[in-house]
């Protein structure tokens, strides 16, 4: 059986930025969990003393806090900037960038529209920079019964698929007498997504290795499965099932933004070895 890897696939700059920043302020804390990979989590752990913290109310005078890749609601940051603890903020500046614009668009009047998961800690750091609030969508259905503002100014989660959010501006430029379309879909994400889409379409079976709630990792997999219905999300070696391979003669693997090298090549090793 042949074994490729997808072209692009794993740690994109935000994950590589904010795991180095996390090594370097060994016995420090995040708030929340830094990415969304709890392997990685338990190495910086146990090879750097970085603990984890859900509350900021848990975080002790004097410590050194770390901001997760995702950013955490604008009113969150400014309460810890006023303890006595020392912030490090390892917020992706991809995930900067739609919380700057959200807050510039809010004061200019705009409506806010952002296609994202409700859910997801990226998308409550972003809407807490909205002045008057913010609408979060998960596809363009839900704006259907929506009644619009003059001014409307539409952004995306940054793991979100291209395709999708076009769909979304699509329908709001044919209903809005003006629309801001900012697109913060990050570029790794849109690489590791093409890549992604190109390798399922020749493997007979796709590996995606990622944290099963990391969002673009889920995303991966649902790409995966539009071409491969043989595609299987893993999040370490030790859940390959080796019946999935019988049979098999090219077996894709990729991986989530915030999968580090060292699993996807044990994986990777283990399928070669089948």
């Amino acid at each position: 059986m042949e074994v490729l890897l997808a072209k692009k696939l794993g740690f994109c700059f935000g994950v590589r930025r904010a795991i180095k920043i996390a090594e370097k302020n060994k016995n420090g804390f995040t708030l929340g969990p830094l990415i969304h990979n709890y392997q990685e989590i338990n190495r910086l752990k146990n090879d750097f003393n970085v603990r984890l913290k859900e509350t900021y109310d848990d975080v002790q005078d004097g410590s050194t806090l770390i901001i997760r890749t995702h950013g955490i609601p604008k009113q969150t940051l400014e309460h810890l900037r006023k303890k006595p603890v020392q912030v490090v903020d390892a917020t992706c500046p991809f995930v900067t960038k739609p919380q700057q614009i959200v807050e510039e668009m809010s004061k200019e009047g705009y409506e806010i529209v952002i296609f994202g998961d409700v859910e997801h800690p990226e998308i409550k750091g972003v809407m807490s920079y909205a002045e008057s609030g913010a609408i979060v969508i998960a596809d363009v259905q839900e704006l259907h019964t929506h009644k619009f503002k003059r001014k409307v100014a539409l952004i995306s989660q940054t793991t979100k698929q291209v395709e999708k959010f076009s769909e979304i501006a699509s329908y709001l430029v044919q209903r809005c007498s003006e629309v801001r379309v900012f697109n913060t879909i990050c570029n790794a994400t849109f690489d590791n997504q093409r890549a992604c889409k190109d390798l399922s379409q020749k493997a007979d079976i796709m590996i995606v290795v990622g944290g099963k709630t990391s969002a673009n990792t889920k995303q991966l997999l649902s790409i995966a499965l539009e071409s491969c219905k043989d595609s299987y999300l893993i999040e370490n070696v030790d859940e390959i099932d080796d019946g999935w391979f019988v049979g098999k003669k090219l077996c894709g693997i990729t991986a989530g933004a915030s999968t580090p090298d060292w699993i996807v090549e044990r994986v990777t090793e283990h399928i070669k070895r089948l």
